[in-house]
């Protein structure tokens, strides 16, 4: 599989204009933006993936032709909580072609090119067999929760300031936070915030044994009680190395309500596919929900006939709705 290398792309930009079907990319930086690949999503606006100068810890995500309507704001957090903010690029341009911008811990690193198809996912580990935990790790992650919170900051500030290009085009009042793997429990431990009001968290949970895995969050299962907003975990089914642990933490959350959305795809869910594939589709649907009140979104998730219900092979379980 062929790598993309940000430093290639950088190379390649800085002297011409790249072609991607019909997408135009822009040759030079404009307002102290980079742009990084083509337009892409299946949403209203195609979106595009950029650098900018004046925040070089994050990788952003937004329309490539700005909407009318402002923005709501989306933290991610990667996985293995990496400082690549291309990591679930195919994702993040989709979410942010429904109308968000996306603000990625982690520079640009590298991105792959999507696949046609998902590969076999492996077999389901038994808990007999799984043995002791590993023993903690002792370097620190390359991103962190208060990387993610700043980052609301630095949309209130982009968003106040007359020089910025995204200037009055975004709503610093609704933001969600978002991850996978260690980045859905930077995004669990963000969710307590009072600025947040949403949670996603992928493939995702907080670990049923302490110590049980290799993440440096500092989080456990009395912090799911700070949490103030609605919240759904998305997993890859029994093959998910997260699977118990997001399910154990759908169990306990007793005072938010709560969605607990299976897809049996494995841990590393459907990133990988052109426009992140089910997931995207699912967490785009879950932010309009949440952060527009957005009826036909909504029915994919709640009453008798909802579409995850019935459709696409998910299996599906909330409360509190």
């Amino acid at each position: 599989m062929t790598v993309v290398k940000q430093t290639v792309i950088s190379a390649v930009i800085a002297g011409s204009v790249l072609l991607a079907g019909c997408q135009t990319v822009q040759a030079q930086p404009e307002n102290g933006e980079r742009q990084i690949g083509a337009a892409a999503g299946n949403g209203g606006h195609p979106a595009i993936a950029y650098a900018r100068e004046d925040a070089p810890g994050y990788t952003f995500f937004r329309p490539e032709v700005l909407p009318d309507e402002r923005l709501p704001v989306v933290i991610w957090g990667n996985g293995g909580c990496r400082d690549n903010g291309l990591s679930a690029g195919h994702f993040l341009r989709e979410i942010a072609s429904h109308g968000y911008l996306v603000i990625a811990n982690g520079r640009p690193g590298e991105e792959r090119p999507p696949l046609a198809s998902l590969p076999a996912a492996p077999p389901p580990v038994a808990a007999a067999q799984a043995g002791p935990p590993p023993p903690p790790r002792n370097t620190p992650d390359e991103t962190s929760v208060a990387q993610m919170l700043a980052a609301i900051d630095w949309a209130a500030a982009a968003n106040a300031d007359p020089a910025n290009p995204l200037a009055g085009h975004l709503d610093p009042e609704r933001v969600a936070v978002m991850g996978h793997s260690c980045g859905g429990l930077q995004a669990l431990s963000a969710g307590a915030d009072p600025r947040v009001d949403a949670v996603v968290a992928f493939a995702s949970g907080v670990y049923n044994r302490p110590t049980g895995g290799l993440s440096g969050v500092t989080i456990n299962k009395n912090d799911l009680t700070r949490l103030h907003t609605p919240v759904a975990y998305v997993l890859g089914g029994p093959t998910d190395i997260a699977f118990p642990n997001g399910s154990d933490d759908f169990a306990q959350i007793a005072h938010v309500p709560a969605m607990l959305l299976n897809l049996p795809v494995g841990h590393g869910g459907t990133f990988a596919l052109a426009n992140g594939g089910d997931w995207a589709r699912v967490g785009a649907e879950w932010l309009d929900w949440q952060l527009r009140g957005a009826s036909d979104a909504e029915r994919s998730f709640v009453g008798d006939g909802c579409r995850l219900c019935t459709t696409y092979g998910w299996s599906i379980e909330r409360k509190g709705f």
